[in-house]
Formats: structure tokens, C-alpha cells, sequence
């Protein structure tokens, strides 16, 4: 059986100012119960990587509200008008990253590489600061590998051994964050004695620790 922590074990891998990743795509495969501990422990200075801000009482949107980030790292802010706030106001750092360019940098870390090469955001705003590598005459944009040093990961089934598929449209970046994160926590939606080892999308050595809690099924 995968080890299952309880919420003390939980808020002993947490401290200021780490890095967490956190699975979902507009809160769709966000872990809220993780959410809800991250709360709890009222660690500060956080830099959270997700997809989007999420909204201001639902998703990663709660930390910010809660005053425990300092700086996210997202594809889009639009459903959390909280976080354009605070950015104008120079109360957090925000750096947008364009979606598939986000996914494909987790990915790389993940895969053990340096980071990609894309033609997205060339003549933008985004290539201010990076490296241009031209390749049989065609541009691109060096983005470094992006990891974390914990990975929240939601909307999964689970078996005993720690294996995780997802439930539906839920996979978005819940199995990324899983391969690129010093520390996964999963919070499944519901744990099963064995998954079909064709079904399996995050393999158990990716996992660490399994949560249960009370948005489970």
C-alpha cells in the first residue's frame, strides 16, 4: 500500500518561500483538500506553478487571497481578477507563460532535459530576456525546463499501490506536474485495489504520498 499522510505529515513538507505545482485546469483536477492544508499552515512567500490563477474562492486563488503567494507562474489570470490586482499593484509577481509552452517546459524537467526550443512568443514581450537559437534558418526561443518542489496532483483514481489514472478531462496537467516535483501528493478521488497496469498514466514511483480527504468521493 502507497503511504497515505494525514494532514500533520502533510504540513511538514511545507515551508516559506518553496515552490508548488499544483494540477488542474480552472480548478477542473484541483486537489482542494491539499488547498485547504496549504491554508492551514500559513506558509508564506510561495511560488505556485498551475495552469491558471484560478478563481478567488476556488483553486490556487485561494493562497493568493490568503496572502501565501509571492509569485505564480501561469498560462492565464483572467478568472481571478484578484491576482490582476495585486500584479498592478506590485504585490506579486506574475510571469504568463504561453499554455503549451507551460505544459512543455513541466514536461522537459520531467524527461530530465535542459528545456525546449519554440517559435512561441518570438517578437513578443515573451522573448525579452532569452536566448534566440536559430536552427536551418528558423528561429526559436530557448524556455528553460520548469520544476517544483512539490506537486499537488488531483482528479485521479488510485490503486493500493500508488498507480493513478484520471478521471476524464482532469488528466490536463496533473500527470506533468507528477514526473517534475521533488515531492507528489496525490488526493484521489477515490482509491481501488489495482488498476489495469494498461490504464495507468502516472506509474506508482512517481507518487510519494497518497492524501484522503474530505472532497473525496
Amino acid at each position: 500500500m502507497k503511504s497515505i499522510i494525514n494532514g500533520e505529515k502533510f504540513k511538514t513538507l511545507l515551508k516559506d518561500g518553496m515552490s508548488i505545482m499544483v494540477g488542474g485546469f480552472l480548478t477542473n483536477g484541483t486537489p482542494e483538500s491539499l488547498i485547504d492544508l496549504v491554508i492551514e499552515s500559513n506558509v508564506k512567500d510561495l511560488t505556485i506553478i498551475c495552469n491558471d490563477g484560478g478563481f478567488p474562492d476556488k483553486g490556487v486563488g485561494r493562497l493568493v487571497v490568503n496572502n501565501q503567494v509571492k509569485k505564480i507562474i501561469a498560462s492565464h489570470i483572467g478568472t481571478n481578477p484578484i491576482i490582476g490586482s495585486l500584479m498592478s499593484e506590485e504585490k506579486l509577481e506574475v510571469e504568463l507563460v504561453p499554455q503549451g509552452t507551460l505544459a512543455e517546459r513541466i514536461r522537459a524537467f520531467g524527461a530530465g532535459l535542459g528545456g525546449i526550443l519554440t517559435p512561441t512568443g518570438l517578437d513578443t514581450l515573451v522573448e525579452e530576456g532569452k536566448q534566440i537559437i536559430t536552427i536551418h534558418n528558423k528561429k526559436y526561443l530557448l524556455e528553460e525546463a520548469l520544476g517544483a518542489d512539490l506537486a499537488l496532483v488531483g482528479g485521479a483514481i488510485a490503486d493500493n499501490y500508488g498507480n493513478l489514472k484520471y478521471n476524464k478531462t482532469m488528466r490536463n496537467f496533473n500527470p506533468l506536474i507528477a514526473t517534475a516535483c521533488k515531492v507528489v501528493v496525490c488526493e484521489p478521488l477515490k482509491i481501488i485495489a489495482e488498476i489495469n497496469p494498461e490504464n495507468v498514466i502516472t506509474p506508482h514511483p512517481f507518487v510519494d504520498y497518497i492524501w484522503v480527504g474530505e472532497y473525496n468521493d
